[in-house]
Parts: C-alpha cells; structure tokens; sequence
C-alpha cells in the first residue's frame, strides 16, 4: 500500500509539471553576454536545438530568480514561429552554489546539530539537579534519620551535584565555542552572498516549425540586482604634461547567477523605457542657481573624501540613497534578500545602496574589450572601460580665511566629448596619491575643473595687522575696522596662475554699514561680498593682498563683527 502510495504521489507530480507539446527540451545555458545598466542589466543566452515539426516546448531553466517578465525577448529565427513565451518561479530548483559556499552551508548545518545535541545534554543534566533537589528530605517529622544514614546522603547529593556542575560547565564551554564558530560561518556566508536555497526562474516558449530543422534560440531578458559605478584615476606627473584619465566601472551582480567568462557592454540608458512613441515636453530655460550647483559640488567632494567604496559603510541617511528593489512585488523581493526570513540561521543577503546622479540625454554605451567573472555576490568588481590622455591648464585656488595652503587644479575643456557619469576619482600627482575626488558633469561651463589637492609648494598665509585693527565710538555709533594682510609665495621652478578668494560681510540691516577701505584691486560682487584676485607669479616671487573694512552700527547693539566656524571639542 505504501509503494503504491508513493507511485500516485510521483505521478501526480509528474503530471503537474508536464508540458502540453510533444517535443519538450530543457535548456540551461550559460550568461554569453550581458549589457550593465546604471539600475539593472540585459542578459543575452543563446542554445543551438534541433526542433520537430510541429510544436515544441523549450524550457530555459537556471535562470536569475529577479527576471523581469515583460522584458523577455526571443529570436528563433525565420523557419520558427513563437506562440508563447510564459516564466515562472521554480522553488524547487534552487541556483547553483560555488563549493565553497556548499562547504560552508554543509558545515554550518553540521553545527546547528551539535548546538542542539549540546543543548538536549544540558537540558538532561538540569533536569536530574532539580530532581536531586526536589527530593532531599529524608524520613518524616516524627522520624529521624541516622546520623549515618545521613552522612551517606550527604556524601551522595554532594558528590552527584559537582559532577553534574562539572558536566555542564564542559557543555557550556563546548555550546560557546561551537556558537561562536557557527557565528563565523554565518557571517562569511553573507561576505559571499550565500542565501539559503534561492530559487530560480524558469522561461518558457512554445514554438512551431513545418519541419525538422536546427535553429539557435537566443534569449534576452532583464533582471534586476545589478549595476554600474564610474570610478575614476586621475594621473598628473607634473603642471606641465597632460593628464592621464583611467576610466574605470565597479560592476556588482546580486542577480543569484554568476556571470563567468562574458562579453561586457556598460549603458547609460534606461533599462525600463517604455515602448510607446515618445513626445517632447516644453524646455523651459532659467538661471541656474550657481550657489546651489557649487554647494551641492562641495558635497559630493567632502562624501567621497570621507566615503570609500559603494557598499561598506551602510550609512545612507542624509545622502539621498535608496535601496533597490526587484521587478517583482514587494514581499517576493523581501523574500530575495532574507528580510522575510525570521530564522537565526539566515545569513543576511548584503544590500547595495543607489544614489541619484546626472547623466546625457544622450546615452553612451562602452564595449569593454576583454570578457570578465563576475559573482552573484553583490561586491563591485573593478571593470576597465578605457583611457584618455587629456591636455589641461593647470591654475591654482586659494581660500586663505579657511584654508592656509593653495589647491591644483586642472581645468580640461572638451570635456563633454568624453562620455563621463558623475563619479568617483582617485587622484595622483608626482607619483604620489593625493585623496579621493569626485567628478562633477554638471558644471555650467565648457570647461571642467578636477582638483589635485593641495600643492606644498605655494604657501599661503593671512595674517591680521594689528596697527590698523580699532574700534572706535562716535555719538551712538560703534566702529570696528578689520584689516589683513594675505601673502602667496611661489616656490615652483615655473610661473604659477593663481585665483585668490576673500570676503566682506553683507549688511541685511540698514543700521549696519559695511564700508570698504582697502581691497587692493580685488573683483568684487555686491552680492554676496565675494573678492576675487587673480595674479601669476613668477617662480620664487611673492604677491601680497591687503583686505581693510570697517563696520559701522549702533554703540547699544551688538554686531559679530568676526567669523567663527563650529567645531566638536572634548568636554570633561
């Protein structure tokens, strides 16, 4: 009866995952190909099967479980007709593990045993203490007990107690050393990316053909769980050679199928156009908020000068990122990546983190030459794009009231030739590595303005000059002048072109008066208070600024004549 039972039970299977066409083909293929979008990726398979006349099933299996079903694409070519083509999601056919990620579930399934045999020790062993306990009283009220017979059950209890003591301290010791390497385990298996069984999605296309022929299938889909990020090497030898541009992708797969040995092509285009006819929305023009643009500028510098890599840190408040989701619901994509999962033996599945950022209308595409590896593990794999050498002008900056050192940079026009995304860039000047930069394509001029940190061999200095500081009163006004002295110095073996930036406080009330004295000759803008000079200095030569102001306000109110910066000190 019970083999009976199990022979039904199979057919009943059987019969549920059958297939109407007569000829049925199981496919799994790997990747060939896949185009890498900034959110997402296309995946290109392709098998070569011979068909029988009239309908055929083929069935592409091992494919990544985060599919996007409205993007799949086939081509059979012209002696086959397409019917259907329908996927689903095949729990039961989970994706290929690397043996490593194997060994290191088999092992962890080893321990999660041995934690439980521990704990069922343990659990024996307090149970019989508490018996031991509970049953302590000897005789009766009105009956004592020898005082050798007591002896004896003293020596008895004590002696069965320590050795239980003694059994679960080793049980103990054994529990945390085995918890604690189960803990390991768990946590390289998240390095890895190793979910528990993900599941696979199934494609699958129904055809007809007059004749037996041989056709190669090609498939094309979507997934999502993937991604590209420019990164960046900016080589300088020296002010006056070229600069050598290394463009360069971090390419992550978190699609739950590796991609060994394929052809790479890296897309600025969106993945998820829609195929409707597009139509022109008006183009409005204004002024672009150059404060904004130059604020948002410093930003993106100071992140990624305090920021290392696209996934490390986690810390995504404040900076506009946002997880990405699947093409699927909402609670199938908490099932991917292990949210759904309340089991302590679930390694969490690393998330990876987006940013907003600007790119062409016009999209650019980059074959990479050489075909790559990259693994369903979700890190970023450095992908060589290509290499520029661009001829720059290199000028110097100084903001002496907050920086007392000059900065280099290059300025490159034609720029927008390039094909750059906005991005990261590791900066090298001499030979040496100066920090981290950050390409900004939105800039409102046709020529781009990449920093090479500071150069050590213009000093610059403000000071304040004491005979003209004062504060003075005149009838119910207060007077307060501030003068300083800045001081540029070129110890460079060749000229230096440099843009020296100060300020004056702008008055929002009409009682305080801002009256210049001395900008030696400075630009200024009535704005904002900005002053600007721009000199070149001979090698060995020094240019000296004087900034004199005055601000004049009532003798009864107080004005903060000076600038302070806030800073976090220690307080005891």
């Amino acid at each position: 009866m019970k083999h009976f039972f199990t022979l039904c039970l199979s057919l009943g299977i059987t019969s549920v995952f059958a297939h109407g066409g007569d000829n049925e083909q199981r496919v799994k293929t790997p990747v060939e190909s896949v185009v890498v979008y900034l959110d997402g990726a296309e995946i290109t398979q392709s098998k070569t099967l011979t068909l029988e006349e009239g309908r055929n099933t083929i069935i592409f299996t091992g494919i990544s479980s985060r599919l996007i079903s409205k993007s799949i694409q086939i081509n059979a070519g012209l002696d086959a007709s397409i019917l259907s083509i329908s996927d689903k999601i095949n729990y039961l056919e989970s994706s290929i593990e690397t043996p490593k990620i194997k060994q290191l579930k088999d092992s962890v399934r080893i321990l999660n045993d041995v934690v439980d045999q521990l704990n069922y020790e343990k659990e024996a062993y307090d149970k019989e203490k508490e018996l031991l306990v509970q049953n302590q009283a000897m005789g009766g009220k009105e009956k004592a007990v020898a005082v050798a017979e007591l002896k004896l059950a003293a020596d008895f209890y004590r002696s069965r107690i320590k050795e239980i003591n003694v059994e679960l301290f080793k049980l103990d010791k054994k529990t945390d050393q085995a918890t604690e390497r189960l803990s390991k385990l768990n946590s390289e298996l998240k390095e890895l990316n190793g979910k528990i069984n993900p599941p696979t999605a199934e494609i699958t296309v129904l055809l007809a053909t007059n004749a037996k022929i041989t056709a190669k299938i090609e498939l094309k889909y979507l997934v999502s769980g993937a991604g590209w990020q420019p990164n960046y090497d900016l080589i300088a030898e020296d002010v006056n050679k070229p600069i050598e541009l290394k463009y360069r992708a971090k390419v992550f797969n978190n699609t739950s199928v590796d991609w060994t040995n394929v052809k790479i092509k890296l897309s600025t285009s969106n993945p998820s156009l829609s195929a409707t006819k597009p139509q022109l929305a008006a183009w409005f023009l204004n002024f672009e908020n150059e404060y904004t643009i130059n604020n948002y500028q410093q930003q993106k510098a100071q992140q990624y000068q305090n920021y290392n890599g696209l996934d490390n840190n986690n810390n995504n408040d404040a900076k506009g990122l946002t997880n990405m989701r699947g093409g699927r619901s909402e609670v199938y994509n908490q099932y991917l990546d292990g949210s759904k999962v309340e089991s302590s033996k679930q390694p969490k599945v690393p998330t990876v983190a987006f940013e907003e950022i600007q790119v062409s209308d016009l999209s650019a595409e980059f074959e990479i030459k050489n075909t790559y590896s990259i693994p369903a593990d979700s890190k970023p794999y450095i992908v060589e794009v290509t290499n520029y050498n661009l001829p720059a002008t290199f000028e110097h900056y100084s903001i002496p009231k907050t920086e007392k050192e000059a900065f280099l940079l290059a300025r490159i026009g034609g720029w927008e030739q390039l094909d750059l995304v906005e991005g990261p860039a590791n900066v090298y000047f001499g030979g040496s590595y100066v920090g981290q930069s950050y390409i900004y394509t939105r800039s409102l001029d046709d020529t781009l303005d990449l920093s090479f940190g500071r150069d050590k061999k213009v000093m610059v200095s403000r000071s304040r000059m004491k005979d003209f500081n004062s504060k003075t009163f005149s009838g119910d006004k207060k007077k307060e002048t501030q003068s300083f002295e800045i001081t540029i110095k070129n110890n460079r073996k060749s000229a230096i072109t440099i843009d020296v930036e100060d300020q004056l406080p702008v008055s929002q009330n009409s009682e305080i008066i801002v009256e210049t004295i001395e900008l030696s000759k400075a630009k200024k803008d009535d704005a904002t208070g900005k002053l600007t000079w721009r000199y070149t200095i001979a090698p060995g030569e020094q240019q000296k600024i004087v900034l004199t102001y005055s601000v004049r306000y009532p003798k009864n109110k107080y004005v903060k004549a000076k600038k302070y910066r806030t800073m976090s000190a220690p307080a005891f």
